[in-house]
């Protein structure tokens, strides 16, 4: 098998890698018959020279490799016919912007096997990025704090050099009495709670949240059932997970007594909404600062109208009209962060983990036998045609 460590093409300061160098010489040593070559990359955090120098040719043509590998979708002009990619692909929730690259990827009879659907037989992820999100979008949250209530000016997450300097550099925050919001408690909110935790912000109950005030900043975090209710005459053996159209929202208490919501949930387009837009125009609507790391667009969150970029992170939305403004704007605006790529902000962190994580648990499967399904259950297109699995997407892919 030879294997292609392709260079993001679609979004061009993505410096992250799926496989890094120290991941490819296990690689090497463990499973003889796999050949990897590097795509050549002036971005890539790990530069090509350290791939060489650990013996693996560098090159700028793929197009010999069977199964290739990136982070992100690939550039339409760069999609080969008939091969392998490994990536997030970003469609399997109907994603319309990404409509016309599903597209193509049918038409050139392409394996499509997506990151998000490397899971085991309990359905839980085998890897992701989600940690360093979470890492990165409470930072930004900070960041937005500081301009917006502080007049203080942190610096941009890919200035630092990694989470010790993201730690370093919110010490000096002077954070106001605010009350913070998390939702969501997988890998995403524990990235979140590691910046949290680390500024020493204590964790209150959400009926404390809800009812008490205090004189310094405190955070709540909420799993499902801190956000959702079931629905009158839904079974009570339903679980949110599994049937999500059963459950409405619960959410609206916190948004009269929130200042900031950093949103870690997952969501899928059955689930219920946290709250509407015409719920911006309320008096006591008082979240004004909301990272969105889940960044489902369109999604729960009305203030998402769009994804952001690292080098344009903040917009803000005027609550009566729901149109987007300049970022910082006006005190009576909420700021949102909408980045779906976060973790490119700390390439070398995240592309760390994430390498270790596909070595341990997905490698063994892809470069052997694929006895736990795991390639198979993450596996969209096969040669451009969906899997039983994803027919769901048959329309989408049609329309």
């Amino acid at each position: 098998m030879k294997i292609g460590i392709l260079r993001e093409t679609r979004r061009w300061k993505d410096r992250r890698v799926a496989i890094t160098p120290e991941t490819a010489l296990l690689i090497q040593q463990n499973y003889p018959e796999v050949e990897l070559y590097v795509q050549s990359s002036d971005l890539r955090v790990h530069p090509d020279e350290e791939y060489r120098q650990l013996g693996f040719p560098v090159v700028l043509d793929v197009s010999h490799c069977d199964v290739l590998i990136g982070v992100k979708e690939v550039a339409n002009e760069a999609l080969l016919e008939g091969k392998t990619y490994i990536m997030f692909s970003h469609v399997a929730k109907e994603q319309a912007y990404n409509r016309d690259f599903f597209k193509l990827m049918a038409q050139k009879k392409i394996t499509l096997i997506d990151y998000e659907y490397f899971v085991d037989k309990h359905r839980a992820r085998l890897v992701a990025f989600g940690f360093w999100a979470g890492v990165v979008g409470a930072y930004y949250a900070f960041v937005g704090i500081g301009q917006r209530f502080c007049n203080y000016q942190l610096p941009a997450p890919e200035a630092c050099r990694d989470l010790q300097d993201l730690h370093h550099q919110l010490k000096a925050l002077p954070i106001p009495a605010l009350k913070i919001l998390v939702t969501g408690g997988g890998r995403v909110a524990s990235g979140a709670l590691e910046i949290i935790n680390h500024l020493g912000i204590p964790e209150v109950l959400p009926k404390d949240f809800l009812e008490r005030d205090y004189d310094h900043p405190v955070y709540t975090r909420l799993d499902p059932e801190g956000y959702v209710k079931r629905k009158a005459g839904a079974p009570e053996d339903q679980h949110f997970y599994d049937h999500p159209e059963a459950f409405e929202s619960a959410f609206l208490p916190y948004t009269k007594v929130a200042d900031a919501f950093i949103a870690c949930h997952y969501w899928n387009h059955e689930s219920p909404h946290f709250f509407s837009a015409e719920d911006l125009k309320a008096p006591d609507f008082s979240i004004s600062l909301i990272s969105d790391i889940s960044c489902d667009v369109p999604g729960p969150i009305p203030t998402t109208l769009r994804t952001s970029e690292i080098e344009a992170p903040f917009y803000d939305v005027e609550p009566l009209s729901g149109k987007e403004k300049a970022p910082f704007s006006s005190s009576s605006h909420i700021t949102v962060v909408a980045v779906d790529n976060l973790p490119a902000a700390l390439p070398m962190d995240a592309s760390r983990t994430f390498a270790r994580d596909l070595y341990y648990e997905v490698f063994p499967s892809l470069f052997g036998n694929d006895d736990d399904g795991i390639i198979e259950r993450a596996t969209i297109l096969k040669n451009g045609k969906l899997t039983p699995k994803f027919s769901y997407l048959k329309n989408f892919l049609e329309e």
